[in-house]
């Protein structure tokens, strides 16, 4: 093709200098042979109409000179837009107020659908037919003013370059790639079609109105379907995914075109879009009907969407349903009545006109028949008015109404430059152009600010880049009663709205080709329902994924959410993973059954030493209660019941208040308890040294001193708390690092050192009472408690070993119920084995609770 435009640019570039090195005149070296349409007018259009889609394409040996291209099989459709140019400017010339006393004339031309004809009709309507050229005629307007087409992209493109050296402006019904959007390649273009551009988001905003976002794309192989691809797949990218991407040959290869059915079959994808041509697709149709491709959804571009060739009955099982987008459907009154005024002219710039005769009638005129027996004689008297063709058919006009919108916008620019007032134009010195002598350039001009509405009241006019405002009809192919394929229209696409929605369409009245009747889902992967998050599967595209629950403490809300979404520290995913729920928030409660099982063993403890006490304080001259020291077992069972009651202060929601106390109270108990112990081991021992000859120390060691000593250890304890609580108190604290999903209320120690520095004072106290105890328990019992105090020392000590890595290992409420059984089993350690052997005695044995009695044990000889 770039060839071909060198070339072209060449030759047009050899004529103007071959004119301007002329004195007088310069001659054209020859003519093309083209079919078309003439007229002649005070202001001449030009027109490209894809007219015939045959072509017989000369031997090019280059050893001679090559025929001219011959253009057969007519086209009816397009030969009724060709008509439509000239009925507009018929009318155009018949209205008095738009553009009085100049006429339009016309030299429309048939492009045969190939760029070659196409190229040299552009030459032609550049340049001229005259044969002679001289400074005469060189004054006056050139041979077209503007020029109506080309419909095809390609076209377009090859002839804007050629015609854009000139500023002649061309305005095409039926180009429709983005890329002629590019004022700076293409400066004089102009179009009544919307941009691919456009289309495409029409197409986009179809898809995503129904969900699907696994999608098929195929293309025509030029640049009206290459361009329109290229812009999908930026489109699609917002929110799905390409299946597969096709390109149909231009040329029928049957192995090609097999492919990319194999292709359809073979994807998962139920919507299919096709840009391209009807000629182009017309084979793939084809293909797919024969091999029965049942369960699509297709989407058709403006190309095709409504052709009545392929939107046939034949093709209904495979192609019903279709959706397209079409150029937006128009009414242009009296055309009917002009199309069927038609007749045959001998004259030979009319003569594509006897062209569409022989193929209406199926006859030839006699200067066209070769061999006699096998056409019937055209008598140009046949009657039009009885045939029923896609010519004469004006209920769906779509391309034709484009050609009208063009010719008219081509007018009403002239009409403003006709209208310009002296001194007040846009031109250089504020001058204004002669309409006798308009050029392209000045034309173009005004071409660019035209607005105006039509019969119906449809706005025409261009944007900064040429391009029509986009509006589109949306149809669909059904059955209508007769049994036959229907295009309906079913909604439109307005880019222009104001209301803020573009895409309106009427889903009550489409036809789904389904055996649900309802439109086909068309996903790679179903949608991940909400508490599940979308993971991209490796080396496919993003819409082929799989649906993973959210983690612990994560959620998703929404369908196909992309991540999820993490809880506030304070709430927690539900089971379904779909909301955020306040945590549980979790402690040793009075209400819990552990709760209230350890308050009973709590009291029921406080009761059973207030009990012993009891007991105590009423044998309290008996020889057992005398004989063990009475007022330190009185002190000891008192710091008993506390060491009991201390626990009630783990039980219940943390405070500020009762973390001080539940550490304090329970330091100090303990301390008191064992320096209780301590103190009755130094006296058993130092009772037992008072006994020696020579050996008085127990003066020394009397009820004050005694008193004393339990006071001082007890202090010691009460400042070691005191500073703890003065410099890092304990405080409540919401702990979720062990269970997620709960928050354990605890009291936080506040220091490690603290807490450390209580409990290893108790252990060092009972420790040291542990080994003194085992040193005396061998002396004589009616002095000795060693023997018991040694017992209940393995107890406490066993029982708070085994705490520390129970503490530790324990999680939530349950870490403050192992420190309440530790105090609970050590409490119970101590008053079983110290009191409950002096209870029995004291209880069940009271013949033994006498002085000679214990006097006879502690001296065997006395029995």
């Amino acid at each position: 093709m770039n060839c071909i435009l060198f070339m072209s640019e060449v030759f047009l570039c050899l004529i103007i200098s071959i004119m301007a090195n002329m004195d007088h005149k310069c001659k054209l070296w020859d003519t093309f042979d083209l079919n078309g349409m003439y007229k002649k007018g005070h202001i001449m259009l030009g027109g490209l109409f894809e007219i015939s889609f045959k072509t017989i394409i000369p031997e090019l040996s280059f050893k001679s000179k090559p025929e001219q291209w011959k253009c057969e099989s007519l086209d009816f459709s397009v030969f009724q837009s060709a008509q439509t140019m000239v009925f507009a400017i018929e009318e155009i010339n018949k209205d008095q107020t738009l553009l009085p006393n100049v006429t339009l004339g016309y030299r429309i031309f048939d492009n045969c659908v190939r760029l070659p004809v196409a190229l040299r009709a552009a030459v032609t309507l550049v340049g001229g037919l005259d044969e002679v050229s001289t400074e005469i005629n060189c004054n006056g307007a050139p041979p077209v003013l503007a020029i109506v087409g080309d419909p095809g992209s390609t076209h377009s493109i090859a002839l804007s370059r050629i015609v854009g050296l000139f500023r002649m402006p061309m305005v095409s019904y039926y180009a429709t790639c983005a890329c002629l959007s590019n004022k700076q390649e293409y400066p004089s273009f102009f179009r009544t079609i919307p941009s691919d551009t456009f289309q495409v988001k029409a197409m986009a905003q179809i898809i995503k109105y129904f969900n699907w976002s696994w999608v098929g794309i195929i293309g025509s192989d030029d640049d009206y379907g290459q361009y329109a691809v290229r812009t999908f797949y930026e489109e699609i990218a917002k929110f799905g995914c390409i299946s597969f991407s096709e390109t149909i040959p231009k040329v029928n290869e049957i192995s090609k075109v097999q492919h990319i059915i194999n292709t359809i079959k073979q994807s998962t994808a139920k919507v299919i879009i096709i840009f391209s041509p009807e000629m182009d697709v017309n084979v793939l149709v084809r293909e797919a009907v024969r091999q029965n491709i049942t369960g699509r959804q297709w989407i058709a571009s403006e190309g095709w969407s409504t052709s009545t060739v392929l939107a046939s009955k034949e093709n209904f099982r495979s192609f019903g349903g279709t959706i397209g987008i079409a150029i937006r459907r128009g009414n242009i009154p009296g055309l009917k009545e002009f199309l069927l005024q038609v007749h045959p002219d001998i004259n030979s710039g009319k003569n594509v006109i006897q062209q569409f005769w022989e193929k209406m009638f199926e006859c030839r005129f006699s200067e066209n028949i070769t061999n006699s027996f096998s056409w019937k004689e055209c008598t140009g008297e046949e009657n039009i008015n009885n045939t029923q063709s896609a010519y004469s058919d004006v209920s769906d006009l779509r391309a034709s109404y484009n050609v009208y919108k063009a010719v008219y916008a081509i007018a009403h620019a002239l009409h403003n430059l006709n209208s310009c007032e002296k001194g007040n134009g846009p031109f250089e010195n504020n001058s204004c152009a002669d309409i006798v002598h308009v050029q392209p350039w000045q034309l173009h001009h005004y071409l660019k600010q035209i607005s105006f509405s039509t019969h119906s009241g449809e706005r025409v006019a261009f944007d900064e880049n040429g391009d029509a405002l986009a509006t589109y009809d949306i149809v669909n192919w059904q059955l209508n009663s007769d049994g036959n394929t229907e295009i309906k229209t079913i909604g439109v696409f307005d880019k222009a709205s104001g209301s803020g929605k573009e895409l309106f369409l009427k889903e009550n009245e489409m036809f789904w080709n389904f055996a649900s009747g309802k439109p086909p889902q068309s996903v790679c992967s179903k949608s991940c329902l909400p508490g599940t998050r979308k993971a991209t599967r490796k080396g496919e595209p993003v819409c082929c994924f799989d649906c993973i629950p959210c983690a612990e403490g994560e959620i998703s809300g929404q369908t196909d959410a992309d991540e999820c979404d993490k809880c506030q520290p304070d709430s927690w995913s539900n089971p379904e993973r779909t909301q955020c729920v306040p945590k549980e928030v979790e402690f040793l409660s009075h209400e819990d059954a552990l709760g209230i099982a350890l308050t009973a063993v709590s009291l029921s403890g406080a009761a059973l030493s207030l009990a012993v006490l009891s007991v105590f304080i009423y044998y309290r001259e008996t020889p057992v209660v005398k004989a063990n020291n009475s007022e330190l077992s009185f002190l000891l069972l008192i710091s008993l019941i506390l060491c009991f009651l201390c626990s009630l202060c783990f039980i219940g929601k943390p405070t500020y208040l009762t973390c001080i106390l539940r550490h304090v109270v329970f330091g100090i108990s303990f301390v008191l308890c064992i320096s209780c112990i301590l103190v009755k081991t130094i006296v058993v021992i130092m009772a037992f040294k008072a006994t020696l000859p020579g050996k008085n120390i127990m003066k020394w060691f009397r009820s004050l001193q005694q008193r004393g000593t339990v006071f001082l250890f007890t202090l010691i304890q009460a400042l070691i708390c005191i500073i703890w609580v003065v410099i890092s108190p304990p405080a409540p604290s919401r702990n979720s690092k062990y269970q997620n999903s709960k928050i354990i209320l605890e009291c936080d120690i506040g220091s490690i050192t603290g807490f450390s520095c209580l409990m290893g004072y108790i252990g060092f106290l009972a420790s040291v009472c542990f080994v003194l105890a085992f040193l005396a328990r061998k002396l004589p019992d009616n002095f000795n408690e060693a023997k018991f105090i040694t017992f209940s020392m393995i107890i406490f000590c066993t029982v708070w070993l085994t705490f520390i890595p129970a503490y530790i290992s324990t999680p939530g409420k349950y870490t403050v119920a192992v420190e309440i059984f530790t105090i609970l089993a050590s409490s119970f350690g101590i008053i079983t084995t110290i009191f409950f052997p002096k209870c029995y005695i004291i209880l069940i044995r009271p013949e033994t609770n006498t002085k000679k009695f214990l006097m006879a044990r502690a001296d065997p000889t006395l029995h």
